[in-house]
């Protein structure tokens, strides 16, 4: 069970991040390894697709990093980790709410020789839901390095004015490009900081904090597992579908009310103690 200290949650407020060596145990670790191939064919253990399957072998570009969202629908060794009780309490501390629910995870497998992810803010492109808040956890299935291309931070750009989505994200030729732009326009100086931990290691980041990760130099691959979770009082911003992920996951909403469904959104960790009952069942079935 992982659990926070209160210097923990101070220093994430502050730099709007948190490294942390332990997150999950080297059975876990390989069992999560073990169904990056079998993802990335196309072969889901549940029978469900997941949402997003952004690479698949034998028709992508095998030098951009392969992303697959919503992977817990399409294999419970995901669902284990990502729909973890501990997990969403954790997040919920950091991020000052009543609860957490996941939002979407990523599955992300990044070779020798990939390309970078271009620095972003997560919360630039959630106007579907309110409040919009999102806190997430990285979590390394490798042991990174900066040269590996590992996820990167820049230390308390949560604070700073907050950016439109814009640019390209798989690839980019200059991947910090949006974000020197950011913060010249803060008239600050960027403080990068790269995740180097070993595998089972990972880190936390708030919506707003500005992240992304080189090209891959090393001779390993760079796999990694992330927990996007958002507020457990969320709700639909009636009206409204929004740009590109709200797209896809307005098609959960209710035609009557502005609900988010916990069948598709559950709830891990509740301050009253509730969490979405189905979950249990689910990460028990055969």
């Amino acid at each position: 069970m992982f659990t926070l200290t209160a210097e923990q949650i101070e220093q994430f407020s502050e730099d709007g991040f948190l490294i942390a060596e332990k997150l999950i145990d080297e059975e876990t670790v390989e069992a999560l390894r073990s169904r990056f191939e079998r993802l990335f064919r196309g072969e889901f253990e549940t029978g469900i697709t997941p949402d997003e399957v952004n690479w698949q072998e034998g028709e992508s570009d095998p030098s951009l990093t392969r992303q697959i969202c919503n992977g817990w629908k399409a294999d419970r060794a995901i669902a284990r980790v990502v729909l973890r009780q501990d997990l969403g309490h954790a997040i919920a501390q950091l991020g000052g709410w009543p609860g957490a629910r996941i939002m979407v995870d990523n599955v992300l497998w990044k070779p020798p020789d990939t390309r970078p992810l271009g620095h972003h803010q997560d919360s630039a492109y959630l106007s579907w839901y309110t409040p919009s808040d999102l806190l997430s956890c990285w979590i390394a299935l490798d042991d990174t390095t900066a040269d590996g291309g590992t996820i990167e931070f820049v230390r308390g750009s949560h604070k700073w004015h907050h950016s439109e989505p814009e640019g390209e994200f798989h690839g980019p030729a200059d991947y910090r490009k949006q974000m020197l732009a950011a913060a010249e326009k803060e008239g600050v100086e960027p403080e990068i900081v790269y995740v180097e931990v070993p595998r089972g290691g990972g880190s936390f980041h708030h919506g707003w904090t500005w992240h992304g990760s080189g090209h891959n130099r090393a001779t390993r691959p760079r796999r990694s597992l992330v927990l996007h979770a958002m507020r457990s009082d969320t709700r639909y911003v009636p009206g409204h579908l929004g740009e590109g992920v709200g797209r896809i996951y307005s098609r959960y909403k209710h035609l009557a009310d502005n609900e988010i469904d916990e069948n598709y959104f559950p709830v891990l960790w509740r301050e009253d103690g509730y969490r979405t009952p189905a979950v249990e069942s689910y990460l028990e079935a055969p």
